[in-house]
């Protein structure tokens, strides 16, 4: 069965750390471009992250840009978001999402872009 389930998410203080994991079923994360997406009440859903499967590169919203990373773990098939110095404005439901193929920069943003998601985490962080 090919699915992306996350994990990870919870209750935090403002200024505090957590690690999303996303576990990939069915699909090799060395293989694919993989992002990671939040969504908050009443708002569109966001690019927070993604990576670039043929060169590795990383891309970041300038929101999170310097208090986020995006890895990846070949050996546990799972794609990690790590997040630090977390303010109430992350709060959100985070989704990780996968592409086979070349993803140009250009588009590697845009949530239609990816054909497979994960049910989400959420992600709440206390003032």
């Amino acid at each position: 069965q090919v699915q992306l389930v996350e994990y990870g998410g919870g209750l935090v203080q403002h200024g505090g750390s957590l690690r999303l994991s996303c576990a990939a079923s069915g699909v090799t994360v060395s293989g694919n471009n993989f992002a990671w997406f939040r969504q908050s009440p009443e708002k569109e859903r966001e690019f927070v992250a993604g990576r670039r499967w043929n060169d590795q590169s990383t891309y970041y919203a300038a929101s999170v840009k310097d208090r986020f990373t995006i890895s990846r773990n070949d050996g546990n098939n799972t794609v990690y978001l790590y997040m630090r110095s977390l303010k109430p404005e992350d709060t959100a439901v985070y989704y990780c999402a996968a592409r086979r193929g070349v993803v140009s920069p250009q588009i590697i943003r845009a949530t239609s872009t990816y054909d497979l998601w994960g049910q989400g985490t959420q992600v709440t962080v206390s003032s």
